[in-house]
Order: structure tokens, then C-alpha cells, then sequence
């Protein structure tokens, strides 16, 4: 696969890297021996790059990757987040940082974590204050790189004042295009995007027909994509564009994904499936090359993106 580097300061990872956050929670019932499979074979197809967090589980998504990358520990980065409490709030404190990057050391099983990133800002603890003691760990030579997520322009800015930060992870896709007004800052600053959600949460893979398919607690429920005032008119977009990939000899998500990389050469997209076989065909974008007029069509079809926002009331 061909690799892309993330930032200037060294980190350089496969052109298409692995979310594992759907093999912990979010989206249904999981099988771990499937996900241990289909992580597997994503670095057999030549991914390097493996994205998990604290959250997914409270460990557990930690620990399940970390057993399924042990033999190959040596050729994939491995990063994960802290910075969320387990009612979902904010909380960066120095305190729970450290607490819980050596818990995060213990569930993968590992020396060093290659991409350590805070999962959101907290609006009470200045990033700066955040930053420094992430590079503690870098100091300590517990932890490589460095990164943010879901992070504006100030946040980045203060940020790399006080230690190299190479990537910013955000939601990035067909649908959602909320962080290509950073895309000038990054590019400035020498930063690296990693897209997290770059199939929109299922609706880019072709198979979100009827909001009936998901249970009442599934949380995609709560996405303003699902509003049942969005819906239908998401659904016909991911139509329209299933009608280009198919003409292309293509799936959705594979022209979903190529779009992606055809955007940035420093944007790695992080899809995530427990099934083997799909993790074989999101990779397989890696080697779909899209023209002018495919970009010029998508364009087209979704001007901005999926209709309504990211959460209801967006």
C-alpha cells in the first residue's frame, strides 16, 4: 500500500488505516475472534495504522487490539485517546491524563504508544497545560507522536506552540466536510488529518435503506443523517452516488474512500468493520483512482455533504 506521511515530524503510515472503535461499541453486538480476524487481515492487505481509544469499552477496545496486534506489534502504529469521562464528559486534567495513558499502556500490552491524541478539548483545562504533560510521555519515551481531535484553529495553533503535534483526527467524508476550513492550517502548520467516520457511520457502504434497520438505542438514531426530516433525501444521495461507483465497477464505500485520498496526500481515512471481507474491499479504495469529472460528479450530487448534522438540532 502506499504510505502517507502524517505530519513533519517522522510518522509516516498506510495510505488507509483501521478505526476500531465498532469492535467494542456502537454498533450492534460484536464477535471479538471476527474483529481479531478482520484486524488481521487489514495488516495482511497492507494497513499500518490502527486507531482505537479509551472509550471504546473502557479498556476493552484497548486490550482487544492490543491482542490481536501483538504478533505484529513491530510493523503497525498504534494510537489511542484520552480525555472522556464515562458519563461522556470532558476531562484533560493532569491528573486523569496520566492515570489514564499508563491504563492505556497495560490494555495494549505495549511499551510505547506510537500517536497518543486528546479525544475532545476540555474547556477546563488550557491546552497548553494538556499538551505539556502529553509530552511527558514523549519525554519518557512512552508515547511517539502526538495528536489532536475534534480541535479548531486556536486550539491547534496554542497547541504546536508548546510541543510538535503531528495529526488532527476529525470526522471527514462525503457527508461531512466540517474540517476543510482547517485544511489551509494544517497544511500551514505541517499537521496530518486522519478522517475517523469516513463511510458516514454506515450510510456511504450502500446498506442504509430504512431507519427500521436500527434499534431505538443504536446511537446513529441520534445523528441528524437519520432525522426522519433527512432520511429519505440522504438515502437518495448515497443512491446517486452508488449509480457513479457502480458505473466506475466499484462499491460505495471503495468511491467514498478514494474521494478521501484523492482530497489530501496527508489525509489517511480509518475505516472500520469487524467483517473480513469488507475490510478487503475498503482497502482495495486504496488502488481506486477517481478523474477530474468523478470528483466534479460527486461534488454534484453532495455540494455540502449529507443533509442535517452530525447530531439532531445541528
Amino acid at each position: 500500500m502506499q504510505q502517507r506521511k502524517l505530519g513533519r515530524y517522522g510518522l509516516t503510515v498506510g495510505a488507509i488505516g483501521y478505526g476500531a472503535m465498532g469492535t467494542a461499541i456502537g454498533y450492534g453486538p460484536s464477535d471479538d475472534q471476527q474483529s481479531i480476524t478482520a484486524i488481521r487481515r487489514a495488516h495482511e492487505l497492507g494497513v499500518t495504522h490502527f486507531d482505537t481509544a479509551r472509550m471504546y469499552g473502557w479498556g476493552e477496545g484497548e486490550k482487544l487490539l492490543g491482542i490481536a496486534l501483538r504478533p505484529i506489534r513491530d510493523q503497525v502504529t498504534i494510537a489511542t485517546k484520552f480525555g472522556l469521562t464515562e458519563s461522556y464528559s470532558p476531562d484533560s486534567r493532569p491528573e486523569t491524563i496520566r492515570k489514564v495513558v499508563d491504563s492505556s499502556l497495560r490494555n495494549l500490552n505495549v511499551e510505547t504508544i506510537d500517536l497518543l491524541y486528546q479525544h475532545i478539548p476540555d474547556p477546563n483545562v488550557p491546552i497548553e497545560d494538556v499538551v505539556g504533560v502529553m509530552q511527558e510521555f514523549v519525554q519518557a519515551g512512552k508515547v511517539k507522536y502526538l495528536g489532536l481531535s475534534n480541535s479548531d484553529e486556536d486550539t491547534i495553533r496554542r497547541a504546536s506552540a508548546v510541543a510538535p503535534i503531528s495529526v488532527q483526527q476529525y470526522q471527514y467524508s462525503i457527508f461531512a466536510r466540517d474540517v476543510e476550513p482547517l485544511l489551509p492550517v494544517l497544511e500551514e502548520l505541517g499537521i496530518g488529518l486522519v478522517a475517523y467516520s469516513p463511510l458516514a457511520r454506515g450510510f456511504l457502504t450502500g446498506h442504509v435503506t430504512s431507519r427500521d434497520q436500527y434499534a431505538a438505542d443504536d446511537f446513529r438514531q441520534n445523528l441528524g443523517w437519520w432525522a426522519p426530516a433527512n432520511f429519505a433525501r440522504n438515502v437518495e444521495i448515497a443512491k446517486e452516488l452508488t449509480s457513479l461507483a457502480t458505473a466506475k465497477g466499484v462499491s460505495l464505500s471503495q468511491l467514498a474512500l478514494a474521494w478521501l485520498l484523492a482530497r489530501k496526500n496527508y489525509i489517511v481515512p480509518i475505516p472500520g468493520s469487524r467483517n473480513p471481507q469488507r475490510v478487503s474491499e475498503n482497502i482495495s479504495a486504496a488502488d481506486l483512482v477517481l478523474t477530474d469529472a468523478d470528483l466534479k460528479q460527486i461534488d454534484e450530487i453532495a455540494p455540502n455533504g449529507g443533509v442535517g448534522g452530525r447530531i439532531w438540532g445541528e
